[in-house]
């Protein structure tokens, strides 16, 4: 009898610990929007030149995963660890099921290609590892991923799939 007791203990210190040392982005967030994936390190030689550059290829997508509500990214925001940040500032529905890309570069924003540019031609996602924050208008966090060239891009193409 007393053996069962200790190895129950045990296991209950096992799972604390095991809980406690997961990674804050196992964390699931209320939130029906989500980011589903990154294009981090977009194809070719990185340049960020606005006319010539391929800024427009590196890309965050964002996914509505509700099955029944339409989200408003306007006020959301997303950042990378260097505070780097992007804001939605202009009203963009998304239906259940619905996404859009984030894209690096200048363009024309649009609901039918489900497209919001940044409008800024720098990279904003480091090639060898970044963390991505999003965050709600309310300023409580919707989602966030961690990546890294060699942990989380197996195939190395540049894109981590976070949410499928």
């Amino acid at each position: 009898m007393r053996m069962r007791h200790v190895l129950a203990a045990t296991a209950t210190v096992g799972l604390i610990a095991a809980v406690a040392a997961a990674p804050a982005q196992a964390a699931e967030y209320s939130s029906a929007l989500k980011l589903k994936g990154v294009q981090y390190d977009a194809p070719g030689s990185d340049s960020n030149n606005c006319t010539t550059g391929n800024t427009r290829n590196e890309y965050l997508t964002i996914k509505n995963y509700s099955s029944a509500t339409t989200v408003n990214l306007k006020g959301y925001v997303v950042k990378d660890e260097a505070g780097n940040r992007f804001a939605f500032t202009a009203d963009h529905s998304l239906q259940p099921g619905d996404h859009v890309k984030l894209r690096g570069g200048r363009g024309t924003d649009s609901d039918a290609n489900n497209v919001v540019y940044r409008q800024n031609c720098n990279f904003m996602w480091n090639n060898d590892k970044d963390t991505i924050y999003f965050y709600k208008p309310s300023g409580s966090r919707a989602d966030v991923h961690a990546y890294t060239r060699n942990g989380s891009d197996p195939d190395r193409n540049g894109y981590v799939n976070f949410h499928g």
